[in-house]
C-alpha cells in the first residue's frame, strides 16, 4: 500500500495579506505554515500506509518556500518527500498543477491512494484535486469524512462522504484520489527525534523533464491581485422593547431599500 499526500506551505491564517502595487501578494514577515486542511490529509496518509503495511510519500509542487511543509511531514513520520519545481510551472494554473501532480504519481509507479486536504487556504480552491484524478484516470472521492474500510487484497476502499443533504457511503476500486475533511482524524505532533531527522533530510527536486510531462496550454492567467475597496460602515444601536426594536429595524431597512 503506497499512499501519496500532496501538501504546501501557506501564510499563517492570522497573517495580514495585502496586494502590492505591482499586483503581487505579500504577507510581510509573517511565518508560513502547513496548509491547515492538509494536516488531516497528512495524518490520514500515515494511518493508511501503516494499516496497509506500506509506505508514505509527501509531495509539494512549488518553489523553495514549500520545503518547510515537507520537513514537517517527514518529522511526522513520512518515508520520503519530493518537491517539484520548474520554470515553466505556474502553480496558480490548476491544470498545470494537476499535470505535474499526475506525472509525479505516475513516476512513482506503485501508488494506490492519493490524499489531499479539502482545499488550499491561500488560493481558496480544490479544483486541482479533481483535475489530478482526471489526469490519472482514477476515481475521485471528495469530502471524505471517514475511511470506513480498505481491503488491501481486493484493492477497494469504502468511505463516508459529507454532503449538504447528509452523508453518503460509497465503495470504490483502488487506486483512487480522495480529499478529506476536518475531523476525519486528530493530527499528530512531530516528535523531537522526527524533527531532528527531518532537519538533516535531503529532499530531491524533480523538474517537468524528470516527470516526462509537457504542460498543456494555460487555461487561466492571473493578471494580478487588488485589495478590496475600503468600506465605510456606520453602526446604529436600536433601543426599546423587542417589539419597538423590531419595528424600528424594519422601518430602517425599508428606508435603506434593503427590503
Amino acid at each position: 500500500m503506497h499512499v501519496v499526500v500532496f501538501t504546501r506551505s501557506t501564510p499563517d491564517t492570522a497573517a495580514r495579506v495585502v496586494a502590492k502595487d505591482d499586483g503581487s501578494v505579500s504577507w510581510g514577515d509573517a511565518a508560513t505554515v502547513v496548509n491547515p486542511w492538509d494536516e488531516y490529509a497528512l495524518e490520514e496518509g500515515l494511518v493508511q500506509a501503516k494499516n496497509g503495511g506500506g509506505k508514505s510519500t509527501v509531495i509539494v509542487i512549488g518553489p523553495e518556500m514549500h520545503t518547510e511543509a515537507l520537513k514537517h511531514s517527514l518529522a511526522l513520520g513520512f518515508d520520503q518527500a519530493i518537491r517539484i519545481e520548474d520554470a515553466a510551472l505556474d502553480e496558480r494554473d490548476s491544470l498545470a498543477y494537476a499535470t505535474a501532480a499526475a506525472g509525479a504519481v505516475n513516476k512513482l509507479g506503485d501508488v494506490d491512494l492519493v490524499i489531499c486536504g479539502k482545499e488550499s487556504v491561500d488560493v481558496g480552491t480544490d479544483q486541482h484535486t479533481y483535475q489530478t484524478a482526471r489526469k490519472l484516470g482514477w476515481t475521485m472521492l471528495s469530502y471524505v469524512s471517514k475511511i470506513l474500510e480498505v481491503d488491501y487484497n481486493a484493492k477497494t476502499i469504502k468511505v463516508e462522504r459529507m454532503l449538504e443533504q447528509g452523508k453518503q457511503i460509497v465503495t470504490s476500486k483502488l487506486p483512487a484520489v480522495i480529499s478529506v475533511m476536518k475531523g476525519i482524524n486528530e493530527p499528530r505532533y512531530p516528535s523531537f527525534m522526527g524533527i531532528r531527522k527531518a532537519s538533516k533530510a535531503v529532499i530531491p527536486v524533480w523538474s517537468l523533464g524528470d516527470l516526462g510531462v509537457t504542460l498543456p496550454a494555460a487555461r487561466v492567467k492571473v493578471a494580478g491581485f487588488k485589495n478590496l475597496p475600503v468600506r465605510e460602515v456606520q453602526t446604529m444601536m436600536i433601543t426599546g422593547t423587542p417589539e419597538e426594536q423590531a419595528a424600528a429595524l424594519v422601518e430602517q431597512l425599508l428606508k435603506d431599500k434593503v427590503l
